[in-house]
């Protein structure tokens, strides 16, 4: 058999989505490859890498490893890797951060390496921290400066006329240090819906900011031009003007600068300032990360009609999906030599999991349940060490990463990583359609909506397991999914079964504080970032946002981003009826 025609199940939704963005096509716009063909070609591609340590590998074993894993659906790379490996891009890396300096061509020269970056299919994040605020004096022109939110519409406006190589648009994030005297231009930049919409923005919050909350002292705002202080504000006040703003629109997210920083692994090589767009990964400027994700409902065995989890399987696919990372940051074509310089001296990959729900549903784990709660831990904890174990194996064989003596490791004697940091949580928006399977650690959206991407009038999606499970009970009927599509959730229906109703939880029946517990739990063990979404009733109060923040950084969070029902006219994910929750979060970006 021809080995490019192995066939796999793909859903309706991943093939729709791979034939519209992922999938080589003619001048006509029509596909040329299947998707088996797209996955030989990157696995060929990414497995070719080997030779470079090793002249006699074998690359057509480690090819039909890659390929497998693939098209098994336990492990899908992010998305540029998926449009571009053995393309004339190849460029495949997700996730870029770029500097910002006060000047006119530094910002300008900024501008066009997005600009790049976006064209080859990467995401950027700048901190516009470092921009002097507006009204501040130009002594070259003794004109007055326009502040870092000008500047941000002029990325955004670049950004607007670039499609990401016809793939997708570009991204941007959008960092402003909490102490910056434009704090409260850049929190009410984007209250209005439409506005610098290729933009998602987090402020930067210092643990210094945060106990002056906590204690209801005043805290200053400095000039990063002149490093003096302009003026004091009460730190409550500022913190409630973050949290009206993300309770009225699910903008600004929040990054807990220090945090992250306290995490970094490469200090002597700088601070950290930005994120990519989705929040997720944190890097040094001109760094650049390679996303990749399990699925971890494949991660099951069946024993006495019960799932139970393979974490033999789970160990396998990590050591096989961080080989595949690794081998990644070396087969890339990078946009710019300065990215690929730090890149390749760090070589931070970002190993994730995503099918978190679904696995909790195949244990028969509800969600938002102190039982979740104790096997997120256990899953967590396995699943970093497995991935620094793989990243461990790789140093011995092909040695440290170049950057290894000013690390932290060095430092204090500790590991030999091939990869400065080893694990992410993404948001996983496109490659959970393709694994059909839900996306990163957030729970179940609904168990029936509409995807409003890619295509007029949206995806239908019903979920599977839920579907599995009403037909085995003898209880599904076209009634009952036309009420699960106008609800969305099943918690208000009353001839549902009600251990049901508390296996199949959706983001709208799980509390505030729940979705924090998850991500703080998930954040233990995760190098980077996770990206979660804390999703509010429409009728929640500022006073309820407020609380999850402080719980938030309280435990360990390095970002928080919340989302109101109901807050925004557009939204990424819908149901039939206006009662429901809608998860979006702020990510119009999909990796």
């Amino acid at each position: 058999m021809d080995k490019n025609k192995d066939t796999f199940f793909l859903s309706p939704n991943a093939r729709l989505v791979l034939e519209k963005r992922y999938l080589k096509k003619n001048a006509s716009g029509e596909p040329i490859e299947s998707p088996e063909d797209m996955f030989r070609r990157i696995a060929k591609n990414i497995a070719s890498v080997d030779l470079l340590y090793n002249k006699n590998a074998d690359i057509s074993g480690l090819e039909e490893q890659f390929y497998h894993l693939m098209v098994s659906q336990r492990f899908l790379p992010n998305s540029p890797t998926l449009m571009n490996a053995s393309r004339h891009l190849q460029q495949l890396l997700a996730c870029f951060v770029l500097p910002l300096e006060d000047s006119i061509e530094s910002i300008f020269d900024t501008v066009k390496q997005a600009a790049i970056i976006h064209k080859s299919g990467g995401g950027t994040g700048f901190s516009f921290s470092r921009i002097r605020p507006k009204n501040d004096i130009v002594s070259t022109s003794c004109g007055m400066a326009s502040g870092p939110v000008s500047f941000m519409k002029v990325f955004n406006e670049a950004t607007e006329a670039i499609n990401q190589g016809g793939f997708r648009r570009g991204a941007n994030m959008a960092v402003l240090n909490v102490s910056h005297p434009d704090i409260l231009d850049f929190i009410h930049a984007k209250n209005s819906e439409g506005v610098l919409t290729n933009f998602n923005i987090s402020v930067g919050i210092t643990h210094a900011f945060m106990r002056a909350v906590e204690y209801d002292e005043t805290f200053p705002l400095i000039n990063p031009r002149t490093k003096t202080i302009i003026k004091t504000i009460r730190a409550k006040e500022l913190f409630q003007e973050i949290i009206q703003s993300a309770w009225k629109n699910g903008e600004p997210g929040i990054l807990f600068i220090d945090t992250i920083n306290a995490a970094n692994p490469t200090p002597s090589l700088g601070n950290i300032e930005g994120t990519n767009p989705c929040g997720e990964q944190p890097l040094l400027p001109y760094e650049a990360c390679v996303l990749g994700s399990i699925n971890v409902s494949q991660m099951t065995t069946r024993k006495d009609k019960h799932c139970e989890m393979s974490w033999h399987s789970l160990e396998k696919t990590i050591h096989l999906s961080v080989h595949f990372l690794d081998n990644v940051i070396d087969a890339t074509k990078y946009p710019l030599s300065q990215i690929e310089g730090l890149t390749k001296g760090n070589r931070k990959i970002g190993l994730g999991i995503m099918g978190f729900a679904d696995l909790l549903i195949k244990l028969g784990i509800p969600y938002d349940s102190e039982e979740s709660i104790k096997f997120t831990n256990e899953l967590l904890h396995f699943f970093a060490k497995k991935a620094n174990e793989a990243s461990a194996r790789l140093a011995s064989e092909r040695g440290v990463f170049p950057n290894y003596e000013k690390s932290v490791y060095a430092e204090q004697n500790g590991p030999k990583y091939r990869n400065a940091t080893r694990t992410t949580i993404a948001p996983t928006g496109t490659i959970s359609i393709i694994a059909n399977c839900s996306s990163g650690i957030e729970p179940l959206f609904a168990l029936a909506y509409t995807r409003n991407v890619l295509v007029e009038g949206g995806l239908p999606e019903i979920h599977p397991l839920f579907e599995e499970v009403l037909k085995k009970m003898g209880i599904y009927t076209d009634k009952l999914l036309a009420d699960v599509k106008k609800e969305g959730s099943v918690r208000n229906i009353e001839y549902i079964p009600a251990d049901i109703k508390r296996l199949f939880t959706t983001a709208r029946d799980i509390s505030p504080e729940y979705h924090v517990k998850i991500q703080s739990v998930c954040q233990k063990y995760i190098d980077n970032a996770v990206s979660k979404t804390i999703n509010f009733p429409k009728e929640s109060t500022a006073e309820e946002v407020e609380k999850v923040f402080l719980a938030a950084y309280k435990s360990g969070c390095k970002g928080i981003t919340i989302y109101r029902d109901k807050s925004r006219i557009s939204q990424v994910l819908s149901v039939e009826c206006t009662c429901t929750n809608e998860l979006i979060g702020r990510n119009h970006v999909v990796l």
